[in-house]
């Protein structure tokens, strides 16, 4: 999977275009941002309060995400003013499926960091069984877990994310979005750091 970077459109859908000071020509519709960076029903790291949001979407079974999850808490190190917003995007099937809606579920148990670290650290795909050993190593009440996964809070975070994701025609994952900013595909911690810090730069 190709690295892209590119700005968010007006209304709608990321453009294949350098990011050369187009993020500020374009910039997001504030109820796009708002529902990116804003919803209730998504988990967020880092800094609730911080001033500056990086939103990522993600499926277990994505290589590049699993890839990707060391970074995220060296940046969260590195920069006391971020929070992270993670939407669950399951785009690799049904075993991507379970995941998200078990990762979700792990939520009211105060569990959701471990579940989705543990989940990004398969070493083979994501499916109900290897969902399970990880919840189970992690220490998660498999019952109460299977009840909240047929929540409608669950149902309606994984809807969302596919509805944003049509809206802004994005390609897959991993996808990170800061400020009027996306990023598709394999990222360094430096490239992240440099968008975050565009993102404040435009939004500052």
């Amino acid at each position: 999977m190709p690295t892209r970077r590119h700005a968010l459109a007006l209304g709608a859908a990321f453009i294949a275009l350098p990011a050369l000071g187009l993020a500020r020509d374009n910039p997001m519709p504030e109820a796009l941002r708002e529902a990116l960076e804003r919803d209730p029903n998504a988990p967020v790291l880092g800094n609730p309060e911080g001033d500056i949001t990086l939103t990522q979407f993600f499926d277990y079974n994505c290589p590049f995400c699993r890839q990707l999850m060391p970074e995220i808490p060296r940046l969260i190190a590195a920069d006391p003013g971020l929070r992270i917003v993670f939407r669950e995007w399951p785009v690799f099937g049904e075993g991507s499926e379970f995941a998200a809606r078990a990762a979700l579920a792990t939520l009211d148990q105060g569990k959701y960091w471990p579940m989705h670290a543990g989940l990004m650290g398969l070493k083979n795909r994501a499916a109900e069984p290897t969902v399970l050993r990880v919840a189970e190593a992690q220490g998660i009440d498999l019952g109460r877990m299977r009840t909240e996964m047929e929540a409608e809070r669950v149902a309606a975070h994984i809807a969302r994310s596919h509805e944003l994701a049509d809206h802004m025609g994005l390609v897959g994952t991993p996808t990170l979005i800061a400020g009027d900013e996306g990023h598709f595909g394999r990222a360094s911690l430096e490239e992240l750091q440099a968008m975050i810090a565009r993102a404040r730069e435009t939004l500052g």
